[in-house]
């Protein structure tokens, strides 16, 4: 009977692993870019300019890019939060605990 016991403890523990993964491989990782270098000296400053410049122009892209990544994923975490609520809330109605 112990057996039984362990292997049903092992496969709830395996069937909650997957869930909590399959809920986090959901969420976006969004990188913010490398901002731009500039060296202090002024001759190279001149000397990379068109260099730098294209850094500038890189990061300013990549930082537009990014914004819409926070949005997209805070819109998604945000309708995530409130699916999650009303399960809750189904979970405790249906365990009896929903105090009034």
């Amino acid at each position: 009977m112990f057996d039984v016991q362990k292997r049903f403890l092992s496969i709830k523990c395996l069937i909650f692993l997957g869930v909590l993964f399959a809920t986090t491989a959901r969420a976006e990782t969004c990188l913010s870019p490398a901002r731009p270098f500039v060296p202090s000296d002024p001759q190279a400053t001149k000397e990379y300019s068109d260099i730098i410049k294209s850094d500038f122009e890189t990061y300013i892209s990549e930082i537009q890019s990014y914004f819409r990544c926070l949005d997209q994923e805070r819109s998604r975490a945000f309708e995530e939060a409130r699916e999650v609520s009303k399960e809750y809330g189904s979970f405790l109605t249906t365990v009896g605990e929903v105090r009034r």
